[in-house]
């Protein structure tokens, strides 16, 4: 199964000016609440369900604490989502210009990611300053990280999916894969024979980290303020740190 970058991280939803809005006493009234999500993204998302993905469980557990129960909009492309009805996307960009074109309301950030590189146990690679022409990397085609990369005439190989540059560094087809720590924890807890060391993320490099939030559909200010409410209650209570540990993710606080 191919490990996808989910379109809502990678920040490239659109067309949702047209999506109509769904205020919190319209959801409540209709006992649901609609969570869009690609149907074969592990670990965000299975339709297959065996594990559902972090986003079902985080989507089921926000609808609880609403009092309502989740429905699962499958969606693989943007355009598909003129026609869903969803009314929150998970793990999308905490920020106001990468969510420009897709008119989503953003709940409080609850974590921050964005990407590392991961190595070979035994690379003496220790952060992105230490690529150089002798370092090839795996990257994604066109992320940001492919042309940050490419500046610093660092040689590259460009592959679809993080999970195809994680299986080429654990053949020893090249020295680091520029992933998401998500997908690099994932895949250590998928393939424990071919683990990856998961070097920190470099902070000063502002395009390859960002803060993750709850994107809502046109909400109004109520439902705003319950997803937020009901994050900040989810987070204390560890239910967000517990879903994400099981998929072999630990999340950093956003900043």
């Amino acid at each position: 199964m191919k490990t996808i970058l989910p379109f809502v991280v990678a920040g490239i939803i659109g067309l949702m000016g047209q999506a109509e809005a769904r205020p919190l006493d319209a959801i409540r009234s209709s006992g649901v609440i609609g969570l869009c999500a690609h149907p074969n993204s592990l670990p965000f998302a299975s339709k297959a369900g065996d594990p559902p993905g972090f986003q079902v469980e985080l989507g089921q557990a926000l609808a609880r604490e609403l009092g309502v129960s989740l429905r699962l909009d499958w969606i693989i492309t943007q355009y598909q989502l003129r026609s869903a009805g969803c009314d929150i996307v998970l793990d999308v960009i905490a920020d106001r210009e990468a969510q420009g074109e897709t008119n989503l309301r953003i709940s409080k950030p609850y974590y921050r990611t964005g990407v590392a590189l991961a190595v070979p146990p035994a690379s003496q690679l220790t952060s992105f300053k230490s690529l150089d022409e002798h370092t090839k990397v795996g990257v994604q085609v066109g992320s940001a990280a492919a042309m940050i990369i490419a500046q610093r005439h660092v040689p590259t190989s460009t592959f679809g999916f993080e999970i195809d540059s994680l299986d080429a560094l654990a053949n020893h087809e090249i020295d680091a894969a520029a992933v998401t720590p998500t997908a690099a924890s994932y895949f250590n807890l998928t393939h424990p024979d071919k683990a990856v060391r998961i070097l920190d993320r470099d902070e000063s490099e502002a395009n390859l980290n960002w803060n993750v939030a709850v994107g809502m559909v046109r909400p109004d200010d109520r439902l705003r303020d319950a997803i937020d409410g009901t994050l900040e209650r989810l987070r204390e209570d560890g239910t967000i740190d517990r879903i994400y540990r099981r998929y072999g993710v630990a999340l950093p606080l956003p900043k």
